[in-house]
């Protein structure tokens, strides 16, 4: 894979203004133009109407330079024989950029370019922000696109309905097991498949096994999509199989303090044959087979907690930790491309929460998978305010929270202790003034500014600022993604609601593949990825 470099613009950083929503691209409309694919290690190969994505390949985008950025949105659709690439439509009126001039800029418009995109003609050397929906990214690249990856083929049809009832008849499992506490959950059983998107985890109702069953025969079974994709609709003609993976509680040995700690892990599974079914709501989908065990594959870590935990007053000075999480995931037809999609967990484990000792034990993990498909290895500390705000509108209470993450290939998560690679942006300011203490700011386009992490080199940073209202969990309504060199930025006018209570978030990316002003999704992907939060106390907008 080749990866461009950018070389950055001077700019006046109080002029920069930035922002967007979490899996909102702002971008409208279906597939147009032809399709690409990519060969199963990742070559080019023959390309038809549809340009390799920026930084993908060695095929040039084509994009004129000199006063031209291009918008495009590429979806990439992962298989067993290649990766499809499909242009979809950029709607012109969903995209802006923005040039700064002194505390202000100057609103670009584009039109629209055959095959899907849109061009900005024009457009003054240096850095400018690119606006798509609520996401505004910093950068001077004259070709930015804004796709996805995707699992599956590129013909799937994905119903209306994220969920579906179920009957289901399952085989020759592993013993059931109860749930005993969060560490050891016992038994879950989870659907997947690498020929459409999906990940569906599954609900028995009042035909869930009694302890020690080793079948499930329920017609009050439900599956639930988790992929952020309603349920596809299978056909058999296109050889649409699923998985069914059945985890179960094994021992860790002892907590420090004599309690036991126990982990997840996949221990039966079969593939269904390929069949047809359309969601409709009402039509249970048939779950069958007979479950085969799983081999397990064991390894060995040193997880240091207590070095994610020294971070915890960076994450926000009134921080208590939360929860450690280590899981082993399948990435679906290999890595070439990064972590491509979610399949649910070939192994989990949960210490306990606020858990600061190290953490050296011989797991293992279940895999009925391809040998084809990709193993890689994530680690989340999370750490959450003492005590939750209460939502306008709802009276819910809610916990602002950041978390460190890493996430490697397994090999290389686990050549060494698993500690953190980034730590939090430090001395967080709205307006010049310490974001973690409560108040009201002056205006709905303030001044966010930061000092640089102690621990490592950030590529990215990106701001989320959460409306903490309403009766809904708390989305970011707007990002900001700014390079690692920026250290402060000031909102727009009129992104922030007046009157209303927000808390934000900064990120510091070290991920060194990480390219948000090229390619915001797929970028995100590649491997390795390292994270860390900070987070302000509530504000209040004027």
């Amino acid at each position: 894979m080749s990866l461009r470099r950018l070389s950055w613009g001077v700019v006046s950083l109080c002029a920069a203004w930035l922002g967007c929503a979490e899996g909102e691209p702002g971008l409208e409309g279906g597939p147009t133009g032809g399709e690409a694919t990519l060969n199963a290690d990742g070559s080019p190969a023959q390309v038809e109407g549809v340009p390799l994505l920026p930084g993908c390949g060695d095929v040039d985008a084509g994009v004129p330079e000199g006063g031209t950025v291009l918008v495009t949105r590429t979806t990439r659709f992962h298989t067993a024989v290649g990766v499809a690439l499909r242009q979809e439509t950029v709607v012109p009126e969903s995209v802006e950029l923005l040039i700064p001039e002194g505390v202000g800029f100057t609103r670009m418009s584009g039109t629209a370019v055959e095959g899907g995109g849109v061009r900005f003609t024009g457009v003054p050397s240096g850095a400018h922000y690119l606006r798509a929906g609520s996401l505004y990214l910093l950068g001077d690249a004259t070709h930015v696109d804004l796709g996805v990856n995707r699992v599956g083929r590129s013909d799937a049809v994905y119903s209306a309905f994220g969920d579906a009832p179920a009957q289901v008849n399952l085989v020759n499992l592993e013993p059931w097991q109860d749930y005993r506490s969060s560490n050891a959950p016992g038994t879950s059983v989870q659907l997947t498949s690498g020929d459409v998107d999906l990940y569906a985890p599954s609900d028995f109702g009042m035909d869930t096994p009694p302890a020690g069953q080793t079948f499930v025969l329920s017609r009050d079974g439900h599956i639930f999509s988790n992929t952020g994709y309603t349920l596809p609709i299978l056909d058999a003609d296109k050889g649409d199989r699923l998985y069914v993976n059945q985890l179960n509680t094994l021992d860790a040995g002892t907590l420090p303090d004599g309690g036991p700690l126990a982990y997840t892990s996949v221990v039966s599974s079969v593939r269904m044959g390929a069949f047809s079914f359309t969601p409709d709501g009402t039509t249970p989908m048939p779950v069958t087979g007979v479950m085969q065990p799983v081999p397990q594959s064991a390894f060995s870590l040193e997880w240091r907690l207590p070095e994610f935990t020294q971070w915890a007053s960076a994450v926000n000075p009134q921080a208590v930790a939360s929860t450690p999480y280590l899981s082993v995931y399948p990435v679906v037809h290999g890595l070439q491309d990064g972590w491509v999609g979610y399949s649910g967990e070939l192994m989990s484990l949960t210490m306990p929460r606020g858990a600061s000792w190290s953490v050296a034990r011989r797991l293992s993990y279940g895999n009925p998978y391809p040998s084809s498909w990709g193993v890689i290895g994530s680690s989340t500390y999370s750490f959450r305010t003492p005590t939750p705000v209460i939502l306008e509108g709802s009276g819910q209470p809610y916990y602002p929270s950041g978390t460190l993450t890493v996430v490697d290939t397994l090999d290389n998560f686990i050549a060494g202790p698993v500690v953190p690679r980034i730590s939090p942006p430090r001395e967080l300011t709205i307006d010049g003034v310490s974001a973690y203490l409560p108040r009201a700011v002056g205006a709905t386009s303030p001044v966010l500014s930061w000092l640089p992490p102690v621990l490592g080199t950030p590529t990215a940073y990106r701001a989320a600022f959460y409306k903490l209202s309403g009766t809904d969990y708390p989305q970011a309504r707007l990002r900001v993604v700014v390079p690692g060199s920026v250290t402060q930025f000031r909102l727009p006018p009129n992104v922030l609601e007046p009157g209303s209570l927000y808390f934000v978030k900064l990120t510091a990316d070290g991920s060194p593949h990480y390219e948000p002003w090229r390619s915001p999704n797929v970028s995100g992907e590649l491997l390795p990825i390292f994270t860390a939060d900070t987070f302000s106390a509530s504000f209040t907008t004027p």
